[in-house]
């Protein structure tokens, strides 16, 4: 896509987000999962009539066929609002969860959990974290198994056992890609909401605001699922489960750039309005400061986005800068947030406003995905095995 192309169609997806999607959104059902599907089932009917949805998908799958540098600003402006990626059908879990089936499963699995998904007719869950001593940080302690088995109809194929916690968008979606051990080492199941053997027990009350399904606490029991449910190769979960989160962080990323210009806006508008000890709040140079660190903070966060972007478009392996990025990125924008709440003083402490709001969705993404610290550990490793081995050369 061109550049003008790229600008009408940002041009477009802003005013789908501001003239459809911003004005839906209600604070006081932000944890209203039924309310949240229901109002962006709507929503997605019309980014479909709008030719917006799912952008990032080619055109044979009913997308745009955006590349990754193009994502960055499409993403930005749908994610200006809570509602956004959900209504162009690239929110998380599924749009990884999509990213993972096109590229792991077969044409049969493709057919049965692939195609609705991306038709936004049902919504998908994504299980891997279990409670302790299970797997948190480090997927190599997954506790949940999965052993050669028979049906009730004796057909061949495999039973589940385990209990996995905080699992993204478990309430209401029709099926789950489950990360289990087998003999094998780790490997990844699709297990549909309706089998007996997965047991919903409850919606895990958190932080971040209009998370789709939820995160929830799941048990499998005796839960059998045919040979067909395996995606991939067995003892490749670790593999797969890189492949997933590296393209993930960094649509998190350009999503988190849309709702911290946002806090931005609403932060400048208010200073240059609002009076106090005799002057307006920007003719404060302690304002001005602030105001001048968050453009900074936004301007260097959409640079390393599209640089990992470009780095993707490439061909390139991002598995080190796409750390760094989700690192920078996820501090940078919280930054960002927290400094539109200080200038809104009690307004942005309140929902009359979104920056209370904004605050609590960017706050979880330095844990989402790998928590810094993780990232950070692994970013030094890296970074020093590469010193010594040009050292030794």
């Amino acid at each position: 896509m061109d550049a003008l192309a790229l600008q009408q169609l940002c041009e477009r997806v802003r005013s789908f987000i501001d003239e459809c999607v911003i004005p839906r959104e209600d604070m006081s059902r932000a944890h209203d999962i039924g309310w949240l599907d229901a109002t962006t089932k709507e929503l997605r009917a019309e980014a479909d009539r709008r030719g917006l949805a799912v952008p990032q998908l080619a055109p044979r799958l009913g997308g745009l066929g955006l590349n990754w540098v193009s994502c960055v600003d499409v993403f930005a402006q749908a994610g200006r609002s809570f509602l956004g990626a959900g209504a162009l059908g690239c929110a998380a879990p599924d749009q990884p969860n999509i990213d993972t089936l096109l590229q792991i499963a077969t044409p049969a699995q493709q057919r049965r959990w692939l195609d609705p998904l991306i038709a936004g007719r049902v919504r998908s869950a994504f299980a891997m974290t279990e409670p302790a001593p299970g797997v948190g940080s480090d997927p190599r302690m997954i506790q949940t198994r999965a052993r050669r088995g028979r049906g009730p109809g004796g057909e061949p194929g495999w039973i589940l056992d385990g209990h996995k916690w905080f699992s993204s968008g478990a309430v209401g979606a029709a099926f789950a890609l489950v990360v289990v051990r087998a003999d094998e080492g780790p490997s990844w199941f699709v297990v549909d909401a309706d089998n007996p053997g997965w047991q919903l027990q409850r919606s895990v009350a958190s932080i971040d605001p209009f998370a789709y399904g939820g995160h929830g606490e799941v048990v499998l029991r005796d839960c059998f699922v045919a040979e067909d449910a395996l995606l991939g190769e067995l003892g490749q979960g670790l593999v797969y489960a890189q492949l997933r989160l590296e393209g993930a962080r960094l649509f998190h990323c350009m999503r988190g750039l849309g709702l911290a210009a946002r806090a931005m806006d609403f932060a400048h508008d208010y200073v240059l309005k609002r009076e106090s000890f005799g002057a307006r709040l920007s003719e404060h140079q302690q304002v001005q400061a602030m105001v001048a660190d968050s453009q900074i903070d936004l301007y260097s966060a959409r640079l390393v986005t599209t640089d990992v972007a470009l780095r993707l478009d490439r061909g390139d392996s991002i598995r080190h800068e796409s750390s760094m990025a989700k690192v920078f990125v996820s501090e940078a924008l919280c930054r960002i947030a927290d400094r539109a709440a200080q200038l809104t003083g009690a307004l942005g402490m309140s929902d009359d406003a979104p920056i209370a709001m904004i605050n609590r969705k960017l706050r979880p993404f330095r844990i989402y995905d790998g928590a810094s610290e993780v990232h950070r550990a692994a970013i030094g490793k890296r970074a020093l095995m590469r010193t010594n081995l040009d050292n030794t050369r």
